[in-house]
């Protein structure tokens, strides 16, 4: 028994060092040793009965970072954006969004399925609206026309390369709600990346928005979880919607801790990500097989293949070559960088660029 037990550990180990670069989301990262022990050390208790202290340090960390009343610790962005929803809304109202949000695009039909809300969906620039594309989608008071109750924003883009909302823009979004008598939330899922790069205040974002969706299992690299933040009324009941999604968890701090550690130590290094992705987009530039690259603000790089062959073989190609990348569209790939893409991975990674475009490499 003990020889198998020693065979089958060396072949995970070997699986485990037979590695590839990992660009297709930063929601690949790893606990990092200093957060797998703060999870270890973790106090725990029963969340659902408000008695977890490392859940509720989380919550009044993360309320007090972006001037906000109060927070709620759940599994994930999109049960966040949902109770979001399902709160700020009533069935048969309306709500705004971009048409490639998440809210809309990746959330299984949440809106509709969970709060029985329809979603009326504006193209916008990058992932972004503009108070000039909502102010013509607001519904008049028309028994035939559903009640416009709600606008969502996503910042940074995910569909659209990782763009970011300017203050200004987001203020004026806010200004037109308060006239219109709306509410505004944010998907936060990529808050922080947007923060850092334009060298921005978390409080400022509290002072426009009712309700704040932050991801810390993404570019922070937390394992699981997500915050919802607002007014005490508002997540007072936003626990309830959580208990009804069956969202609620006991001992949650062991997972509460890493993402108390990740606000506490891995804001500031998002700024490496960016670099990165900046240097990735530098090299597709001048491959050959790309077409286009959108402009990069933040950790994710979206490029246009070029030629007949479709984004789904180029991506099959880059895997051949140990390059894990996402096909957004038939003639698109993302590439996003994280805390699991270290230098020699992304050196890696141009290199292999550089030699497929050289023809040195399959295909």
């Amino acid at each position: 028994m003990l020889a198998i037990i020693v065979v089958i550990s060396t072949t995970q180990k070997n699986t485990t060092m037979n590695c590839s670069v990992e660009l297709r989301s930063d929601t690949f990262t790893q606990p990092t040793e200093a957060m797998l022990k703060a999870m270890f050390n973790a106090k725990v208790g029963d969340d659902v009965f408000g008695e977890d202290p490392t859940v509720n340090e989380l919550e009044a960390f993360s309320a007090d970072m972006f001037g906000m009343e109060a927070a709620i610790f759940c599994p994930s962005g999109t049960m966040t954006n949902q109770i979001a929803i399902n709160l700020h809304t009533r069935p048969g109202e309306e709500a705004i969004c971009e048409q490639g949000s998440h809210v809309y695009f990746y959330e299984a039909g949440g809106i509709a399925r969970l709060s029985g809300c329809q979603a009326r969906t504006v193209a916008g620039t990058r992932g972004q609206i503009y108070p000039e594309q909502i102010l013509p989608l607001i519904n008049p008071e028309d028994v035939h026309r559903p009640r416009t109750r709600l606008v969502c924003l996503e910042n940074t883009c995910n569909r659209g390369g990782g763009a970011t909302y300017s203050m200004e823009n987001m203020r004026n979004i806010r200004t037109l709600c308060d006239k219109q008598n709306l509410k505004l939330h944010l998907d936060g899922a990529r808050i922080f990346n947007a923060i850092v790069a334009n060298k921005e205040n978390p409080r400022d974002y509290g002072k426009i928005f009712h309700s704040v969706s932050v991801c810390l299992s993404k570019g922070l690299g937390a394992p699981v979880g997500s915050l919802l933040l607002g007014d005490k009324a508002f997540i007072h009941e936003a626990r309830r919607a959580r208990k009804s999604f069956g969202g609620g968890m006991r001992q949650a701090g062991f997972l509460a801790a890493a993402g108390l550690y990740a606000l506490q130590n891995h804001v500031d290094r998002l700024e490496e990500d960016h670099q990165k992705a900046h240097r990735l987009a530098e090299a597709l530039g001048s491959a050959s097989w790309v077409k286009s690259v959108m402009p990069v603000e933040t950790n994710i790089v979206i490029f246009e293949v070029a030629g007949d062959k479709s984004s789904s073989y180029w991506v099959e190609q880059l895997e051949t070559n140990g390059i894990k990348t996402v096909a957004t569209s038939p003639t698109h790939i993302r590439m996003v960088t994280h805390l699991g893409v270290s230098e020699e991975g992304l050196e890696t990674t141009i290199d292999i660029l550089s030699r497929i475009s050289k023809g040195s490499l399959t295909p």
